[in-house]
C-alpha cells in the first residue's frame, strides 16, 4: 500500500512597491517562503529575471534540493553498508537553458560530491552507492532532465 506525505508551504509576495504589477519593471520579485516550525526564507527571482542576487531563488533551491536529497540517501546507504563517512560536501551545478522565444528549462544538474570515509578498502563500494542514492532520490525521480553525479571519494588522513 502506498503512503503519501504532504508538504504545506506558504509563499507570500512581498515585492509590491505600492503600484502592484502595473508594469514588468514596476514590482519587486521578493517573496517569503514559510513552512510551519521552520525559519522563513526571504527569496526572489534570479538576477537575469529582475531579482535580488542576495536572496535565494527557485533555481538555487531546485539544485540544492537535488544535492541534499542525494546526500541524505547516500549517508543512509553508507550507514547501512558499514561505510563510515566523516565528511561530505557537494559543489552542485545546474544548467538552465532559455531558448529564444520560449520559456526556460533545466537541461541538467551535476552533483560533485566530495566524500571522506574511514576505510580505504571500501572506496569502490562507496563510489557505487552514489548510483543507488541517485535511484532512491525522491527529487531526482521527479525531474524531467538528467541529474548526474561525479563523486570523489577519499579516506581520512
Amino acid at each position: 500500500m502506498s503512503k503519501q506525505f504532504h508538504y504545506p508551504v506558504n509563499v507570500t509576495w512581498t515585492g509590491n512597491r505600492g503600484q502592484g504589477t502595473t508594469g514588468y519593471k514596476e514590482y519587486d520579485r521578493s517573496h517569503r517562503i514559510a513552512i510551519e516550525g521552520k525559519p522563513t526564507l526571504d527569496a526572489s527571482s534570479d538576477a537575469p529575471f529582475m531579482g535580488d542576487v542576495t536572496k535565494h531563488n527557485p533555481e538555487d533551491m531546485l539544485v540544492a534540493s537535488l544535492s541534499a536529497c542525494h546526500m541524505l540517501w547516500y549517508l543512509h546507504l553508507c550507514a547501512d553498508a558499514g561505510i563510515v563517512v566523516t565528511a561530505y560536501t557537494d559543489n552542485a551545478t545546474g544548467t538552465l537553458t532559455l531558448p529564444e522565444g520560449r520559456s526556460g528549462h533545466f537541461t541538467e544538474v551535476v552533483l560533485h560530491p566530495s566524500v571522506t570515509i574511514t576505510d580505504a578498502s571500501k572506496i569502490a563500494q562507496a563510489e557505487a552507492l552514489h548510483d543507488a542514492a541517485h535511484d532512491k532520490c525522491f527529487i531526482a525521480n521527479s525531474c524531467n532532465f538528467p541529474v548526474l553525479h561525479k563523486p570523489v571519494i577519499t579516506t581520512q588522513q
